[in-house]
């Protein structure tokens, strides 16, 4: 792959690395950024790496946050408050498969010799307009080829979150993975056990996200041992009962809803990956339902609104991947969530101080409650207070 002249690399980002090497201090672009932006994906998250010190990138700049201080990296922020990643040339000294402890002092390719993949191991000097690529992640790029840095062995000993990646770029970008790579990251996989919840949790999310093929994704995630290791609820063969569409990365894809279709049990998988309480509930409400209304008539609709609540959307949106087509109760639902019919006892016209004033007491309020919902679902004039009163007084 040839190299472009230049990048088009957004003035904030310039400024500081400009202060930088103004002040003596070597400055590249690296990272992500310059892997999508050859690819043809560009966009303005541009990191910095630098022979500064933290604590030099830190007296240089009047707003910094420390945002990885002791892995050498400082969030400068530019005239607009955005922050830009700044970290100092680094490397390994000790490593335990999860963290690293680095030392500072060494050059701009020891630094990239660090890296987990060729393809992001690439630096360009935003201010002379050189490229620096000693591992060859430009021709990796140009063949769809994903490969370590070094000795793919050790690259995933040094942090095993390394395999999981892997699998997320080769399904992202349609990579094949390097042989000895993949024979390194199916022999590392035992090791993941050491990751934190959260790390694993995050890369299944970005590759359901990011996928350019859900079916490669997962196949990934099972030859390569991930699955056996954090997901073992995956089941392939569910892929197999979707059309062809929801496997493809032309929609947004909900990590959630996904997760839902994917594994046997996503409730113990998001309780195991410590998803927030909201995800959780999230899927939960999926999987108890119901799916989708007895019926396509409104008074069905409505009474399938009252009982799945929030998880209306989620619901909507799970019929809508596993048909390959929005389902045509969908459109009832709009009507009604558009004329804001009531679902709810909280959306009656009487309360329950109401029935108390009519005498009814202890359980029978909410029974009586339930009883008026019940008859609003099927006729939603009926929600006026008179009408609901004297419903209230044949029930007494």
């Amino acid at each position: 792959m040839k190299f472009p002249a230049t990048l088009p690399i957004p003035e904030e980002v310039l400024e500081i690395a400009r202060k930088l090497e103004q002040a003596g201090y070597e400055t590249w672009c690296v990272g992500g950024a310059l892997r999508d932006a050859l690819l043809g994906d560009p966009h303005s998250d541009y990191d910095l790496a630098t022979s500064a010190t933290p604590e030099e990138v830190q007296a240089l700049f009047r707003r910094t946050a420390a945002v990885g201080l002791k892995y050498g990296t400082v969030g400068v922020l530019d005239r607009h408050r955005t922050m830009h990643e700044v970290t100092t040339f680094r490397r390994d000294v000790s490593t335990d498969g999860r963290h690293a402890v680095v030392a500072y002092g060494v050059a701009l390719d020891d630094d990239l010799a660090r890296r987990d993949f060729t393809i992001n191991a690439i630096a360009y000097h935003p201010l002379r307009h050189e490229w620096r690529d000693p591992f060859g992640g430009a021709d990796d790029l140009e063949r769809g080829m994903l490969r370590a840095v070094g000795d793919p062995a050790q690259r995933f000993r040094e942090d095993y979150l390394r395999v999981l990646r892997a699998l997320r770029f080769a399904a992202r970008f349609g990579f094949a993975i390097e042989p000895a790579t993949w024979k390194a990251a199916h022999g590392a996989a035992p090791g993941l056990i050491q990751l934190s919840a959260e790390r694993v949790r995050d890369e299944w999310f970005k590759g359901l996200r990011t996928a350019r093929s859900l079916t490669d994704l997962v196949s990934l995630w099972t030859a390569s041992g991930a699955a056996g290791v954090w997901l073992p609820e995956l089941e392939p063969e569910r892929l197999a009962a979707l059309p062809a569409a929801a496997a493809s990365s032309a929609q947004t894809r909900d990590p959630v809803v996904f997760t839902v279709l994917l594994c046997s049990d996503p409730v113990g998988v998001l309780r195991r990956l410590k998803a927030s309480n909201a995800e959780i509930d999230r899927s939960a409400a999926l999987v108890t339902g119901p799916p989708a209304p007895d019926g396509g008539d409104q008074p069905a609709v409505r009474r399938w609104l009252a009982r799945v609540g929030d998880a209306t959307g989620d619901l909507i949106a799970l019929a809508t991947i596993r048909a390959g087509r929005v389902p045509d109760w969908a459109a009832a639902v709009r009507r009604i969530q558009d004329r804001g019919d009531p679902l709810g006892r909280s959306d009656l016209a009487i309360t329950g101080n109401d029935l108390l004033t009519l005498g009814v007491t202890g359980p029978r309020v909410g029974e009586i409650l339930t009883h008026l919902l019940d008859r609003v679902l099927e006729d939603p004039t009926l929600n006026h207070r008179d009408r609901l009163l004297a419903l209230a007084r044949e029930l007494i």
